[in-house]
């Protein structure tokens, strides 16, 4: 599925975690927002894995940067699926950076592990 390819990058250290408000500081400031993007998820599930469980297939996700510009140079409009662009520039710019998180901490392990 989606799921990220390995645990979360929140840290051990408790006092560390609270630099984090997920829910105060991400959730609560835009829930509409991330309604929407949700619903872009949803979307893009049943138009790429018709009868399935929401999944995230990477490997028909991988042109994020053209597809975000693509949707953002349109923000503000509704596509003709209905939807809202900037929703859908907002869900590539997320998938984006994951990947890019992800990258960067598969570099580090490989890195310490050599």
């Amino acid at each position: 599925g989606g799921a990220p390819t390995r645990a979360t990058s929140l840290p051990d250290d408790p006092n560390s975690r609270k630099n984090y408000p997920v829910v105060s500081g991400v959730l609560d400031y835009f829930p509409d927002a991330l309604l929407a993007i949700s619903e872009i998820s949803k979307a893009g599930n049943d138009q790429h894995n018709p009868g399935l469980p929401l999944r995230w297939t990477r490997s028909k996700s991988g042109d994020e940067s053209d597809a975000f510009m693509r949707h953002f140079l349109q923000r503000g409009t509704i596509d003709t699926d209905g939807k809202r662009h900037t929703a859908k520039a907002a869900w590539r710019i997320l998938a984006l950076l994951q990947k890019e998180i992800e990258q960067q901490q598969d570099k580090e392990i490989n890195d310490a592990s050599s």
